[in-house]
Order: structure tokens, then C-alpha cells, then sequence
């Protein structure tokens, strides 16, 4: 059965009738793997020649030869891109730079696509029906530094080992910094993983690592006399960063209908996927991972494995595998626009708030839209649709912070106020279905959905998430990222210690935690709005801790057939010692 399946891939890349489609061998242009030649200018000339030859309506596979391929920022694509929760510093670099393709493939076969200095990977926008399967996206030298602490002298500080492939020097003010193609870097915090197991050290959170009056005592060993923390032994791993995100591992933007199978992403300096403004995207066998058991490395992602930002349609996460990243496995939002100011009564201008969101297109015309109280998190009656929407401090929305919308109907009255409302757009919501996935000693948190769309959250394996596996959020206030759910079941999952440490919403294994300020005044609730709006059935935790459910401004949440466990794989010590945790929720059923 097996045989045949790989057969009948193969024949479906192949063996299409060849009046619909190119089939394009990449070695034709030079792009060969197995030597460290710059692929990145051949990529982009191999590119325009394609885009060239290509007749609308036609379908093209761009065939990759199994091995390795390096990209360098030389001779790289060089784009502006406004990327949703990352840093927005432009131009940026890109080693593979799809954009208004159709019907297109890239199949890798195995290929191993290594870069350098500080890319994008790849970039797919405005493109529809295209399909990115069989590689991995890996850089030679990662901008997180990994040592191990050789030894730890408590008082007079830490000797520490940078892994063989970190590039760094010692300042003349005695600090240690790490360097690449192109760039330097500080690392003042890190992440601490147990060196067998690679779990996050129990009880260490963001760990800080003063370098300042660092020396070398030995070969590659440097020891760091301001740096004392007796949670981390000898043979603790640590990965040390810096909060920079400049890029992620692949890029999508207005797209529809985009596929992605068998893609694994080592590494990136941002999140390993960004998606905005796409409708329909399906990751099926895609890993933010390790190598393998015995990779040398502990860490992945610099941020989330994968994030979307304002999508709509139907996001699917299937099989996949999500480890060691420096923040969540998934993390599916929009983003709320704070009212700046209302011009007449069917106009307003409003503004993307957060540094890291803001460039992109928030909306269009016909989009259906709501206004919310940001204090209380509550929504004001009715919706609006938006007749018109301008960038009102850029040409265009590329870059622009501010919008004027002119709407169909009315605003309300209620905006007049001297209070801070924001604006969710309800078409660019996505469905969601996370399943089979295993996210395992990571960073943060494992999964957060901010959707009113259905979601399905099922046969997933939570394993050392670090903090809360499942956060259901919503907040008008800090990251401004929308909004309430109206719909999710959380079922056949199994969660195993999950809080060994504490980060932002960890209040519990699933919190369902809204950032609102003023709780005490809220009439209406936040998340759900029906009976059974939430539903947590089926599933197993396996803990060594109290809390289990955390839950804010909920009206319909059940809780009930889940098998609950308690270990003594860590003491016990988290500030919440409540196995359900409830604040402002109406009909709820819990039975254990």
C-alpha cells in the first residue's frame, strides 16, 4: 500500500497532461545541491524566467534535486515586507521570493535549504492553489547562541561552553557577543533546557545571562562573573537570545488556497510560518523541529513555530511536529485597530497600536466589522460593514499605522465617549482544526486560538509545554489581537506537565484568560455566548501540579469526561492551587 502511494504521488507531479503544465528540473538553471555556492542571485533569475514563460491557467512544478542548497543575502531577492508580529525593519532579504503565482508547486524532494546572515527563506503573496512540500529550511549559524554551563561556582559566577558552530568574541568591554554574516548580537536572556531529557529547566522561566566582565579560561570556555543562578547545575543547555524577530521561516501573504506537506523549519530568526490576510492554508506533516534524537541543538524558532494574523477561510494543522521554539506552536488572531477619532457619523480614523503589527492591510470594502470597549472588553450592539477604507499616514496600507474607514451604517453613539474602543474585523476570521500534532519542551505556551470561528482542538499531544498548553485569549489593550471565541471543542487530547514554568496567561494546563482591565464592571461576558460554547471532553492530564482550568469571562463552558492524573515528577509550586479557577462565568458545567 505504502509503494503505491508514493507511486501515485509521483504520478500526480508528473504525469498531469502536459498541455496544463511545466514541469521545471531547477538544475536547468544551476541551482544544483551538494556544493556552498550562492544559490540566491540564480534563484531569483531562475524565477523571472519562469514567471516569464508561464501562460495563465497553467500549472508549474519547480523540481528540486534531494541535497543541500545554500542561500547567502548577496545577490538575494530584496523586498519590503510588512510582517504581522515581527520587527518592521525593511528591506529585507529572501532567499526564494514567490509572489502572483498560480497553480504552483515547489517540490523538494528531500532537499535541504540552508541560509545565511539575516533572510526570509521563502515568500509566497498573492498567490493562489500553490503547494510547498518535501524540504527544510535550516541556517548555518542561528542567532541564538547555545552553550552549556561547564560549572557553576554560585557566588563567583558561571563557566559556560559555546556549542562548536557559534561564532563570538569577547568585546573590549569585556561582554560576550555573538556574530554572523552580517550581523551581531548580544544575548541578554535565555532559555534553559535539561540536557537529557531537553525539557525547560523546572522553575527557571526567561533566565537572565550577564556576560559583562566575561574572560576566557580555557579553550572555548568563558566564564561570566555576574552571572550566578543556582537553578542551572553543570550540564544544563542554555539557549541565549535576544528579543530581536526580524524574519520568519516562510512568509505568506494574501494568498488563497496554499498547502504545505512534509516542510520541516530548523530554524528562523522570527516565527517559522507568518500567515496574514490568507483564506485557506493546510499544514499537513509540517514540523518547527529538531533534527532528529540526536540533533545537537535544543532550540528551533526564535519565536512562534506558526502564527496567523488576520486570515479567513479554514486554517489546518495536521501531524505535525512543533518543539524547542522560543514561544507557542500555533497562534491564530486578529488584530484589533484602536479608535483614534470619529470624523462625522459614518467615518472615523483608527490605528494599528502594537510595534511589531502594522503595515499591512486591516481590511476592505464590504468587510464586516465590530466595536468593542477595550476596559471591559465588551462588545457594543449591531455590527457595520466598511463602505471605504484609505491609509491615512502612507500612499497605501504598505506601511501605514493609521486608516480612515467610512462605514455603511451609523457608528454608534456610544463612541463619542471619552474612552478607548477598538474595531475587529469579523470577515478576515478563520476556522480552525489542530490535530495529532505533538508540541513538546517549548517555551511560553503550546497553542493559542483567538477566533470566533469554530475550532477543533483534538488528538494532539502537549508534552512539557513549559506554560499553559491552551490559552484562549483576546486582548484591546497590549498586543491587540482579537477576539472572543464562540465556538471551540478541546477533546481527545492528552497534556502532560505542563506548567514547570510561568509565563504570561499561565494561570492553569488550558486558560481561558482575556486581558481586561476592568473585570469588576463588565456587564456582558467576553468568550462564548451559548450554552456549550466551550467544550473540554475527553481528555487526559497527566500533572504533578493543582491547576487545570483557568477560566474569565466565559458564558458556556462544560468540562467534563477528562482523566486527570497527578505525579511527582516536579514539587508542586505554582501560585494557583485550584484544579478549576473560575472568575465572572455563566453556565458552566464541571464534572471531573
Amino acid at each position: 500500500m505504502k509503494i503505491r502511494l508514493k507511486f501515485m504521488a509521483l504520478f500526480t507531479v508528473f504525469c498531469l497532461p502536459l498541455y496544463a503544465q511545466h514541469v521545471y528540473d531547477m538544475a536547468r538553471f544551476g541551482i544544483q545541491p551538494g556544493k556552498k555556492s550562492n544559490m540566491s542571485a540564480r534563484m531569483e533569475k531562475a524565477l523571472a524566467k519562469i514567471k516569464n514563460e508561464v501562460k495563465d491557467g497553467e500549472t508549474v512544478t519547480l523540481c528540486f534535486q534531494s541535497g543541500t542548497y545554500h542561500f547567502y543575502p548577496e545577490g538575494a531577492a530584496e523586498r519590503t515586507y510588512y510582517i504581522s508580529n515581527h520587527d518592521q525593519n525593511n528591506p529585507k532579504k529572501v532567499g526564494l521570493a514567490l509572489e502572483d503565482m498560480k497553480s504552483l508547486t515547489i517540490e523538494g524532494n528531500g532537499a535541504e535549504f540552508i541560509f545565511h546572515g539575516q533572510m526570509i527563506p521563502i515568500s509566497l503573496l498573492r498567490s493562489t492553489d500553490c503547494t510547498l512540500q518535501n524540504f527544510s529550511i535550516d541556517f548555518a549559524n542561528p542567532h541564538i547562541a547555545q552553550v552549556e554551563i561547564i560549572k557553576n561556582e554560585g557566588e563567583k559566577g558561571i563557566t559556560f561552553q559555546p556549542a562548536p558552530w557559534v561564532e563570538y568574541h569577547l568585546t573590549k568591554d569585556s561582554v560576550f557577543e555573538t556574530k554572523g554574516e552580517g550581523w551581531k548580537l548580544r544575548p541578554m536572556s535565555g532559555i534553559a533546557f535539561e540536557k537529557a531529557s531537553r525539557h525547560i529547566v523546572y522553575n527557571t522561566s526567561d533566565i537572565s545571562c550577564p556576560t559583562k566582565g566575561c574572560s576566557l579560561v580555557g579553550k572555548n570556555l568563558i566564564h561570566a562573573p555576574k552571572w550566578k543562578d543556582k537553578r542551572l547545575p553543570a550540564g544544563t543547555i542554555v539557549a541565549m537570545r535576544s528579543w530581536d524577530r526580524p524574519t520568519p521561516g516562510i512568509f505568506l501573504s494574501h494568498n488563497t488556497r496554499t498547502t504545505i506537506k512534509n516542510v520541516k523549519v530548523h530554524y528562523a530568526q522570527g516565527m517559522g510560518l507568518l500567515a496574514q490576510l490568507c483564506d485557506d492554508i493546510t499544514m499537513d506533516g509540517f514540523g518547527v523541529c529538531l533534527k532528529g534524537e540526536n540533533d545537537s541543538r535544543y532550540f528551533t524558532t526564535q519565536a512562534d513555530a506558526t502564527h496567523f494574523s488576520q486570515c479567513k477561510g479554514k486554517i489546518t494543522s495536521v501531524n505535525g511536529l512543533y518543539e524547542g521554539m522560543m514561544d507557542d506552536a500555533i497562534n491564530v488572531h486578529g488584530t484589533y485597530l484602536k479608535v483614534i477619532q470619529q470624523i462625522d457619523t459614518h467615518t472615523l480614523k483608527a490605528r494599528y497600536m502594537h510595534d511589531q503589527a502594522w503595515g499591512f492591510d486591516w481590511g476592505f470594502p464590504g468587510d464586516s466589522v465590530q466595536f468593542i470597549r477595550s476596559k471591559t472588553m465588551e462588545l457594543l450592539d449591531g455590527k457595520n460593514c466598511i463602505e471605504r477604507i484609505t491609509a491615512s499616514d502612507k500612499p497605501t496600507a504598505d506601511g501605514a499605522r493609521e486608516f480612515i474607514i467610512r462605514f455603511t451604517q451609523p457608528l454608534p453613539g456610544t463612541l463619542a465617549e471619552q474612552t478607548d474602543f477598538g474595531i475587529e474585523n469579523l470577515t478576515w476570521t478563520p476556522e480552525v482544526y489542530f490535530a495529532g500534532n505533538t508540541i513538546r519542551n517549548n517555551r511560553a505556551r503550546g497553542s493559542l486560538f483567538s477566533t470566533p470561528k469554530k475550532t477543533i482542538v483534538e488528538n494532539n499531544l502537549f508534552d512539557h509545554t513549559s506554560g499553559t498548553a491552551i490559552l484562549l485569549c483576546g486582548d484591546c489593550n497590549g498586543w491587540y489581537e482579537t477576539g472572543a471565541c464562540r465556538e471551540v471543542i478541546i477533546r481527545h487530547n492528552r497534556f502532560i506537565n505542563a506548567l514547570t514554568n510561568m509565563f504570561q496567561f499561565t494561570n492553569a494546563v488550558i486558560s481561558i484568560y482575556p486581558e481586561i482591565p476592568d473585570l469588576e464592571h463588565q456587564v456582558k461576558y467576553f468568550h462564548g455566548g451559548k450554552p456549550g460554547a466551550i467544550q473540554i471532553t475527553d481528555n487526559e492530564f497527566d500533572t504533578f501540579d493543582a491547576p487545570i482550568l483557568y477560566a474569565k469571562s466565559v458564558d458556556g463552558l462544560i468540562f467534563k469526561q477528562n482523566k486527570i492524573t497527578t505525579n511527582n515528577a516536579y514539587l508542586p509550586f505554582h501560585w494557583n492551587q485550584n484544579r478549576f479557577l473560575l472568575e465572572k462565568v455563566n453556565r458552566v458545567e464541571i464534572t471531573e
